[in-house]
């Protein structure tokens, strides 16, 4: 029985309604927090050849929503204060959704940049109030929570690359990335006729004299390590499909392959969310997480065809378990709700930001090299690193 649920006989069977209805709309939201970025990878080269934007320019498509969730998260605290977490993700979700339906009739390079950059600042809304909002709804089951809820961002991504192919040869490359509007509107009415979030959690706990995050090195080393982690995702959601496309793969199998990969991330989010309460030393799912990382970048650098399943397996089980794995991680960190919400908005803020920089670096490298294989090698050094880093991440750690 939660501690918030102060009259068993008349308030358990309310709020255990009510909390499932408001886990429902969580997800509901989720599901569409990646589509804008992830239906583009499948068929990217459609789009260059048809828009005019150049390898450099197509990586903007993911790196410009990306840098921009970096820059919106920074701002949480304020769109907090100003319309509050329940209207703030609404708006977030209601901004994806238009910036998506523009797509049908604005899809030059000027249209597909500027629609990337409307939906990053609305997933960037959402993302950035969504932490907090788990907090405080769900305190005594906020790692559960967060997991559902990265599970259902991965799973958004998984339809959006299953889908995006088949699609776009029926329908037209610009009318597929436009459809993903719809349940973006649909999640929105979700998120309204859900149960007010009073009813179920405690109100927001005063943190008006904790020290500001800037100046706390753990704040630090948790942005960089949730920046260069997230990094993976952003440049596999990228620049996997064309890897293989240009290694002989059909645009279908190629987006299999991603859908494959996202699908085995969202087995990985259900597998967190199952099993977290059972780790209250995160470190060792954290290591395994990226031992399976850097084993499918290996696949990738050293026989990316033959090697094409395992690197899907272990890239998708990795990634999907770290990103659920570096927000929970932050979340231990914060002491009450509104702390927790100041802290994943530093670490997303600044994170998202390190993220953006990869998909546009791979970029970057293919117009330049024609090779994607630097980029997997540059992204292995990076998961070292926070195997290393991650060996800091003691659960008695909090940032005041």
């Amino acid at each position: 029985m939660s501690s918030f649920q102060t009259d068993q006989r008349t308030t358990y069977q309310p709020t255990r309604i009510s909390s499932a209805l408001t886990i429902v709309a969580v997800v509901a939201v989720a599901l569409n927090l990646r589509p804008a970025l992830a239906a583009i990878g499948p068929v990217l080269d459609r789009i260059e050849a048809a828009s005019g934007l150049t390898s450099t320019g197509t990586g903007l498509l993911t790196t410009l929503p990306v840098f921009l969730m970096g820059l919106g998260a920074l701002a949480g605290s304020s769109l907090q204060r100003g319309i509050g977490e329940r209207r703030g993700i609404a708006l977030g979700a209601g901004i994806i959704a238009l910036a998506c339906i523009a797509r049908l009739f604005w899809f030059s390079s000027v249209g597909l940049l500027a629609s990337a950059a409307v939906s990053g600042i609305g997933i960037a809304a959402v993302q950035a109030l969504m932490p907090g909002f788990i907090k405080r709804v769900f305190p005594l089951d906020a790692g559960r929570i967060m997991g559902l809820y990265s599970t259902g961002i991965m799973g958004g991504a998984t339809l959006a690359a299953a889908s995006a192919a088949g699609l776009s040869r029926h329908l037209g490359w610009e009318t597929m990335l436009g459809l993903w509007g719809v349940p973006a509107l649909l999640a929105v009415v979700v998120w309204h006729v859900s149960p007010p979030s009073e009813a179920h959690g405690e109100g927001a706990v005063s943190s008006v004299n904790a020290a500001p995050l800037w100046r706390s090195g753990r704040a630090w080393l948790l942005l960089f390590f949730f920046g260069v982690g997230t990094g993976a995702y952003t440049l596999v959601l990228a620049w996997l499909p064309p890897f293989y496309v240009e290694l002989g793969r059909s645009e279908d199998t190629a987006g299999y392959l991603l859908a494959g990969l996202t699908l085995m991330e969202v087995v990985a989010g259900l597998v967190v969310s199952a099993v977290i309460n059972r780790f209250p030393d995160r470190r060792g799912p954290l290591a395994a997480a990226l031992f399976a990382i850097l084993g499918g970048l290996v696949c990738l650098v050293t026989m990316p065809l033959a090697l094409a399943f395992p690197a899907m397996l272990l890239l998708g089980l990795g990634i999907g378990a770290l990103f659920p794995l570096s927000l929970i991680v932050t979340l231990d960190h914060a002491e009450g709700p509104v702390r927790a919400g100041q802290l994943t908005a530093f670490v997303q803020g600044g994170g998202y930001i390190i993220a953006s920089i990869m998909p546009f670096a791979a970029g970057w490298l293919r117009s330049h090299s024609d090779n994607l294989s630097q980029a997997w090698v540059m992204m292995a050094v990076g998961i070292v690193l926070l195997l290393l880093l991650s060996l800091r991440f003691s659960p008695e750690k909090r940032i005041a």
